[in-house]
């Protein structure tokens, strides 16, 4: 009896662990920790609210300029993505301060490569990263990784829409979170090592 009532037990704990790791896990994805830098920079991708963020992280004197990555090939209708991304920024009250990286990278990976050669003519080592809250640990982890000779740190661009940490409560937040966790792990597990 004594025995059973151990399993029991366990079984119980085991199960509250994991559904604690589950909720949690949504949380874990977010690292919003934004340090005075040299510079922001903004990652392709959403292009609302991470530009909006950089641009509030510039006027609360986080870093002196904002570099924000433009896919080069990518389009919108007959417009390229990154003639409009030079129109945002010329209309921009903070214009001197911002400039536009092209890239042409697919994955985080590819894009910190991209983006070292637009950083490579900023005065400065130390990088703010701006991204989706959901990408912000992973991005920080590759640029970490892959750029030397600068230090990062990441701030969440939150956009309710796409994800929220309790991310079981709404399907669009459920499909990022699997969507992030996949990718994290594949950078944890394959690309990091190549």
């Amino acid at each position: 009896m004594r025995r059973q009532t151990a399993w029991a037990v366990g079984g119980v704990l085991l199960v509250a662990v994991l559904l604690w790791v589950i909720v949690e896990a949504g949380a874990f994805l977010v690292l919003d920790d934004p340090q005075r830098s040299d510079v922001i920079l903004v990652l392709a991708g959403e292009t609302d609210h991470r530009p909006a963020r950089a641009l509030q992280l510039l006027d609360q004197g986080y870093a002196r300029r904002v570099v924000i990555d433009v896919p080069a090939e990518a389009k919108i209708y007959q417009f390229s993505q990154l003639q409009l991304a030079q129109d945002y920024v010329q209309h921009l009250p903070e214009a001197p301060a911002v400039s536009v990286c092209p890239i042409s990278g697919l994955s985080t990976r590819d894009e910190s490569h991209d983006a070292e050669k637009c950083l490579g003519g900023e005065s400065g080592n130390r990088i703010l990263i701006v991204t989706s809250d959901f990408h912000t640990r992973r991005a920080l982890a590759i640029f970490r990784h892959e750029v030397r000779g600068k230090s990062f740190s990441v701030a969440a661009a939150y956009n309710d829409s796409e994800f929220g940490p309790r991310w079981w409560s709404h399907r669009q937040w459920a499909k990022t979170f699997a969507n992030e966790w996949v990718r994290l792990l594949w950078w944890s597990a394959i690309d990091r090592w190549r």
